[in-house]
């Protein structure tokens, strides 16, 4: 966990003569349902979870932009007359200078600055480390927004400039997290309301370990290939498409919209069964939703899989699905409270025993978005 003392403490150490720093956070994300409709313009039912990214931020007065990750042990430095010209360098400081140019684009007057970033959201896990970044670094450079106004900003530098065909999902949620709650947001119009789980439930992440080097051309291609299958349909995207419709499509393009239509009605009925207290229902339309995308968007692997099915033999256990871009990351499981220690114990012996790896097993809280921290 990182602490706001240790965090200072460090700030110090990096930069002696600056000015005692303010300290940003955005949350990570876990997606209950409505996996890779984002970017179609369609419905997602994320929730803000309990671990973070943290920025301790100060002004540099030279006209330097500093940063250093305290995950990678990197740094480096930009002079700001050239943040508006640069160009993405392929790593994880695409990122840092990726939102500076977003905010230089807009009209901000960029000010030279200090930064010390501290996560704790796993590198590669499905649970959106790189939206809890981009919005902590949205606050820190560029201060106090709305929300929503925030995570457009941070997905159209994730766009722009890191080059990241995504939705709002992720940098949405990074920003409007509610405490105790899940979020239904429409991607296509932002409207969102709040989503109270039954009581009794946990909602448990497990994380595999390991990302194939496949993920990320895969879901360029994904994004591809939905907006193919939308052409093909004449709809603007695949969220106005419906199952009728789709006898007009075949292969690869046919799997990859029928993901979408029926994740889309999943969401939809997965919100109603939750205001029900229906668990088991619930729980099958998760198990529905990693099928659909093991099956038919193909961004499983056998590592989630072999998590999916450890999970689905646990007593107290209503469903569990692959969780983010896919090939690697995390499940993520709805849970009796009572059953939370039992799962974790089947998942760490028996995917161990599997693959050599122990999975991070979390029990998440519904967080609030992105603030400032006071001390």
């Amino acid at each position: 966990m990182v602490s706001t003392a240790s965090l200072l403490s460090r700030f110090a150490a990096l930069y002696p003569h600056s000015a005692r720093p303010r300290v940003w956070r955005a949350p990570g994300r876990v997606n209950l349902i409505g996996e890779h409709t984002d970017y179609n313009l369609g419905l997602v039912l994320p929730m803000a979870i309990d671990k973070a990214c943290f920025i301790a931020a100060a002004p540099s007065n030279d006209g330097f932009l500093r940063v250093f990750s305290e995950q990678l042990i990197q740094g480096s430095q930009w002079r700001l007359g050239d943040v508006a010209g640069a160009s993405p360098e392929g790593d994880w400081r695409d990122r840092v200078v990726g939102v500076a140019w977003e905010l230089s684009r807009r009209g901000v007057q960029l000010k030279g600055a200090n930064l010390l970033i501290d996560s704790e959201v796993p590198l590669g896990s499905g649970l959106s480390s790189s939206a809890a970044l981009g919005v902590s670094l949205t606050l820190a450079l560029g201060a106090a927004r709305e929300p929503l106004e925030l995570a457009r900003i941070a997905r159209a530098a994730e766009m722009d400039f890191v080059g990241v065909p995504c939705g709002i999902m992720d940098q949405f949620i990074a920003a409007s997290g509610r405490v105790g709650s899940a979020v239904l947001l429409d991607c296509r119009t932002l409207e969102s309301r709040i989503v109270t789980l039954p009581a009794g439930i946990a909602v448990v992440t497990a994380n595999t370990m390991v990302k194939h080097q496949l993920g990320d051309s895969a879901y360029r291609t994904r994004v591809e290939e939905c907006a193919e299958a939308a052409r093909r349909l004449g709809v603007r995207s695949l969220r106005d498409a419906d199952l009728a419709s789709l006898t007009k499509l075949d292969g690869v393009f046919l799997k990859r919209a029928r993901h979408v239509v029926t994740e889309n009605a999943r969401v939809e009925a997965f919100v109603r069964a939750s205001e029900g207290g229906n668990l088991a229902e619930m729980g099958r339309l998760m198990n529905q939703s990693h099928a659909s995308l093991r099956n038919d968007y193909e961004v499983s692997c056998e590592e989630l899989d072999c998590m999916t099915q450890i999970a689905a033999d646990v007593e107290g256990v209503y469903g569990a699905r692959m969780v983010g871009g896919g090939f690697g990351g995390s499940t993520v499981n709805l849970v009796d409270e009572g059953a939370v220690a039992a799962l974790t114990s089947a998942l760490e012996v028996e995917y161990r025993e599997e693959y050599g790896l122990t999975p991070e097993v979390n029990v998440c809280k519904a967080s609030a978005g992105a603030s400032e921290i006071f001390f």
